[in-house]
């Protein structure tokens, strides 16, 4: 996609994302201009995979924004941000969104004190998050802990247990998506 769609980084990472893929890259003289619709396919399937959805996933969540009062656009990324997996994710208790969404997969996640393994639950302002006592006591969550990630405005972190205090804005959503590519992609 052109883009750090997990998060993880580093210098391979920025090397090859600037170069064309292929076997001749970047001496492949004929570059043709992007169309419209594939700017906007493009961004669909990074925003898709960025929260490691399939097609029929993300289509749900975009007629569930859709049916809200706000701007289809915004609704769906706040839809995107409050699912369980990337609640995990953003309190800094995984590396990367697929991290969080094993963690969610093999149990280890309680939503007001209930085990919920569904990636997809939606977590609704006030609910508290928590990971099981096995889980905080392995090294990569001691690790991360002494990290110190910074957590969105929108959530609270405290020794092992999450809450969602309001409805992420989306200045607090990642920036460089284009959520107005995808709804022009939907809406054609």
């Amino acid at each position: 996609e052109g883009k750090d769609l997990f998060g993880t980084g580093g210098a391979s990472l920025e090397r090859r994302l600037n170069q064309p893929p292929g076997a001749h890259g970047r001496s492949y003289q004929q570059r043709r201009r992007e169309s419209d619709y594939a700017r906007r396919l493009r961004e669909k399937q990074a925003v898709k995979r960025r929260y490691g959805l399939r097609e029929s996933q993300f289509r749900r969540f975009y007629a569930m924004a859709e049916k809200t009062r706000e701007p289809t656009g915004p609704a769906l990324l706040k839809l995107l941000e409050r699912r369980l997996d990337n609640v995990v994710y953003r309190l800094g208790w995984a590396r990367t969104r697929p991290q969080a969404r094993q963690f969610v997969n093999h149990g280890h996640v309680e939503v007001d004190g209930q085990r919920v393994n569904i990636p997809s639950y939606i977590v609704e302002p006030g609910e508290r998050v928590s990971l099981s006592r096995d889980l905080l006591q392995t090294p990569e969550l001691r690790d991360l802990a002494d990290q110190g990630i910074p957590v969105p405005e929108w959530l609270e972190r405290a020794d092992g247990t999450g809450h969602v205090v309001r409805e992420p804005r989306r200045e607090e959503i990642d920036a460089d998506i284009e959520e107005q590519l995808v709804v022009e992609f939907y809406s054609r």
